[in-house]
């Protein structure tokens, strides 16, 4: 089927499978035993499948979506015989993946009219959101652009500490203050250095606290305001980070910061070590923000660009 082209590099996209391994191991087990003893998919198959999407972390209600549109086409196709379901699956879901326009890209991209190009980065701690900002650093400079890092979460000496070690990794600039700093005030300074650097990308850590979310909502809030006053539409991304091994806690993470800022993009890490990858799929439709990028192994170039075609490819395979 063309719609399912190869689109990453051989080497990426064994990378890809490798770290959807469990998910699509754990998911067709299930799935096997929903549809044993059985060539038809009837009203028995579709309550086994919705307990399968279910239990695969996908979510109550984008599991319903799902399941919705397998009974319409059951509907129109009175004999839909269990070997189709997998074709069937894999095709409403990465056209579900489509109404939020995920997994679109290909490759590390910026727009071009934005320079310099800020992303503000949002997430609990221990999500790997430092280690993500540190491997999007290291790709934007693949790309021959220019990077800045702002130390914004001023809140732990770790996470400061954990920044200036992947900023010594790919060698690129970053900008901090000590820990208990104004992060708002960090951010104002990254941005003036970057500016001041000709840097085509800033990247700005915050922090993640989530046990008061006005704080948190205050505190994003200065930080935009404070930031705009140097890059006048500045953050041009807001990147929230979430842990796939969590399953539905990363669910409830997503509410905690949508409700207190607006995310703009996701990244859901950590998918190689966790049966959970079911929950890419329900984020990015429960609240309709496109997933940008997935952290599928330990490497440095294990952070992937999100394409859906690749994802549902490597999910179903």
């Amino acid at each position: 089927m063309s719609f399912f082209k190869k689109i990453f590099s051989k080497e990426k996209k064994e990378t890809l499978d490798k770290g959807l391994e469990k998910s699509k191991t754990s998911f067709f087990s299930k799935l096997s035993k929903a549809v044993a003893g059985k060539s038809k998919v009837d009203d028995d198959v579709l309550d086994n499948l919705e307990e399968v999407l279910v239990s695969s972390d996908v979510g109550v209600d984008t599991t319903l979506k799902i399941i919705d549109r397998i009974e319409e086409r059951v509907a129109k196709d009175k004999y839909l015989g269990t070997d189709e379901l997998n074709g069937i699956l894999r095709e409403e879901i990465a056209a579900l993946l489509s109404e939020t326009k995920s997994g679109e890209e290909t490759d590390y991209t910026i727009p071009t009219d934005k320079k310099p190009y800020v992303l503000m980065v949002v997430g609990v701690n221990g999500v790997g959101k430092t280690t993500t900002i540190g491997k999007l650093a290291y790709q934007f400079k693949k790309k021959g652009l220019n990077v800045v890092l702002g130390a914004a979460d001023t809140f732990r000496a770790a996470a400061i500490d954990q920044l200036q070690v992947w900023a010594d990794r790919v060698d690129i600039p970053i900008v901090k203050q000590a820990m208990g700093s104004d992060p708002a005030s960090v951010a104002f300074d990254t941005l003036q250095s970057g500016v001041a650097q000709n840097a085509d990308v800033i990247i700005i850590d915050t922090a993640g606290r989530l046990h008061n979310k006005v704080n948190l909502m205050n505190e994003l809030t200065k930080i935009k305001r404070v930031m705009q006053k140097v890059v006048g539409d500045a953050p041009h991304d807001v990147l929230l980070v979430l842990d796939g091994s969590t399953g539905q806690n990363a669910f409830e993470q997503a509410k905690q910061f949508t409700a207190a800022t607006e995310v703009t993009s996701l990244a859901v890490t950590k998918l190689d070590g966790t049966a959970k990858g079911g929950v890419v799929i329900g984020i990015s439709d429960q609240f309709q923000i496109p997933v940008k990028y997935i952290g599928v192994g330990e490497g440095i170039e294990d952070l992937q660009v999100f394409n859906k075609h690749e994802f549902v490819d490597s999910f179903f395979k």
